[in-house]
C-alpha cells in the first residue's frame, strides 16, 4: 500500500473518530430558529453542491515543530459537484481583512467563480490552492491558468501550524470525498482546530427555503467558525444565553508544559478566564443559492453574514479575518466567456430582502450547529477547548418557553 493510500486511509479513520460520538444539532436543544430549513439543513440542500473533508489528528503534550501535536485539515464544497466543470456567478466580502481568501481578485473583475471553495488553516492556504489548480487541471476546466478560491482560519493555539502537516494529497482527498447530503459537523476538515465564542468551534452549516410567487429558492451557508477566542456568546435565536459562560472555559491542563498562549490563557487550575486580548480568531463563510441572482445581486447578500454574528454577539476585532463568499447554482450550463449566454435570468432586484433575511437565519444557525457538533478537545501544549454546555442551553430554552 502506498504511503498517499495510507495517508488518505488515516484521515477517514479521523473523520469518524471525531464525529462519531456526537449527533445533536442546534435544533435538538429546542432552539426556536426563524425560517424553513431544507431537507439536510445544510449547504448541501441547494442542488448541486458537494462538500468534503480530510481530518488530520495526531498526538498530544507540548508542541514540537514538524511532529505535533496536529489538530487541522482541510475542507471542500464544490458548488456544482466534482463532475461539472461549469463556473458559477459570485461575489465576495470582507467584514475585517486579518485573514486571507485566494481568487477575489480575478472573482472581483469577472464576476464568475471557476472550481472548489477549499478551507483550511493559515499557513496552508498555499499547498491548498495549488492542489485545487492541479484538479482543475486534471478534470479538464476551460482556461490557460486557474485562480480557486483557498480560504483559512487559524489554528496555531491547538494545532502545529508551523510544521505545515497539511499536504497536497490531504486537499485531493477532501476534494474526492465530496458529496451531496448530510454535512458532517464540528471539529472535522478545515475546523478541526478551532475555537469560537470561548468555545470549541469548527464547521457548521444550514439552510432555508424562501418562497417567491415564482417558486421556492433554497439559501445554504457553511461555515469556518474560528473567531471570539474569548468572546461571550450574548444571544441565540434572540434569546439571552449569558448564562453558560463561566459553566468550562478554555484552559492549559498541564502545568508542566508553558503553553504558547498562556500570556492569555489560564491553566485549568486558576480561577481566571480568557484575557480579551485573546479575542481574535476568524470566520469563513460561504452562501450558495439556486436562485439566479447576478454578480451585483449576490454582492449584495454576501454582506449579510455580518448581521448574523452581531445578533451572536461577535465585534468583528482587529485581528479577525471575517470573509464571505456567495455563489448562485443557477445558469447551469449556459455561462460561457466566448459565446453570448443565452438565457440568463435575473431575480428582481427590488425583490431581494426575504433572501438576505434567509441568509441571516442560515448563518445564524450554522454558527451554533458548528458549536454544538464540536466537543472537547485537547491540543498543543494541552489547551484544552470545551464543547458548549448543550445541558445548560436546553435548559435556557425550556425556561424560556414556559414564559
Amino acid at each position: 500500500m502506498t504511503t498517499k493510500n495510507l495517508t488518505l486511509i488515516a484521515a477517514v479513520i479521523a473523520i469518524f473518530a471525531v464525529t462519531s460520538l456526537h449527533a445533536d444539532r442546534a435544533r435538538d436543544l429546542g432552539i426556536p430558529f426563524p425560517g424553513e430549513p431544507g431537507p439536510n439543513n445544510a449547504i448541501t440542500d441547494v442542488a448541486g453542491v458537494e462538500v468534503g473533508h480530510t481530518t488530520l489528528i495526531s498526538g498530544e503534550g507540548k508542541l514540537v515543530r514538524g511532529k505535533g501535536p496536529v489538530r487541522t485539515g482541510v475542507t471542500a464544497i464544490l458548488p456544482r459537484g466534482k463532475d461539472s466543470t461549469s463556473p458559477v456567478f459570485a461575489s465576495w466580502f470582507t467584514l475585517n481583512a486579518s485573514g486571507e481568501m485566494t481568487g477575489t481578485t480575478w472573482l472581483d473583475e469577472r464576476g464568475l467563480l471557476d472550481g472548489p471553495i477549499m478551507i483550511t488553516n493559515t499557513h496552508s492556504v498555499g499547498v491548498v490552492r495549488d492542489a485545487a489548480v492541479e484538479w482543475m487541471v486534471d478534470k479538464g476546466w476551460k482556461a490557460l491558468w486557474h485562480a480557486p478560491v483557498a480560504a483559512e482560519t487559524y489554528d496555531g493555539a491547538m494545532n502545529d501550524i508551523n510544521g505545515f502537516h497539511v499536504k497536497k494529497e490531504h486537499a485531493l482527498a477532501a476534494l474526492a470525498s465530496a458529496s451531496s447530503g448530510a454535512v458532517i459537523e464540528g471539529a472535522v476538515g478545515g475546523g478541526t482546530g478551532m475555537w469560537c465564542n470561548g468555545y470549541k468551534g469548527g464547521i457548521g452549516t444550514a439552510s432555508r427555503r424562501v418562497e417567491f410567487t415564482q417558486g421556492v429558492y433554497t439559501i445554504g451557508v457553511l461555515v469556518q467558525c474560528n473567531y471570539g477566542w474569548s468572546t461571550a456568546l450574548k444571544t441565540i435565536a434572540g434569546i439571552p444565553v449569558h448564562e453558560i459562560q463561566g459553566v468550562d472555559k478554555p484552559c492549559y491542563s498541564d502545568r508542566n508544559i508553558k503553553g504558547q498562549f498562556s500570556e492569555f490563557v489560564p491553566y485549568c487550575d486558576e480561577e481566571k478566564t480568557t484575557s480579551e486580548r485573546a479575542n481574535d480568531g476568524s470566520i469563513i463563510i460561504v452562501v450558495a443559492t439556486d436562485a439566479p441572482l447576478l454578480p451585483h445581486q449576490l454582492h449584495r447578500l454576501v454582506k449579510r453574514p455580518s448581521l448574523a454574528l452581531g445578533r451572536l454577539g461577535a465585534t468583528s476585532s482587529d485581528g479577525s479575518g471575517d470573509i464571505f463568499i456567495a455563489f448562485s447554482t443557477a445558469h447551469d450550463g449556459i455561462l460561457s466567456e466566448d459565446e453570448p449566454s443565452k438565457g440568463l435570468s435575473m431575480h428582481p432586484n427590488n425583490d431581494l430582502t426575504k433572501l438576505f433575511l434567509g441568509t441571516i437565519e442560515a448563518t445564524e444557525e450554522a454558527i451554533v450547529n458548528a458549536l454544538i457538533a464540536a466537543e472537547t478537545m485537547t491540543g498543543a501544549d494541552g489547551l484544552r477547548l470545551p464543547e458548549l454546555p448543550e445541558d445548560r442551553l436546553r435548559e435556557i430554552m425550556q425556561e424560556y418557553s414556559s414564559e
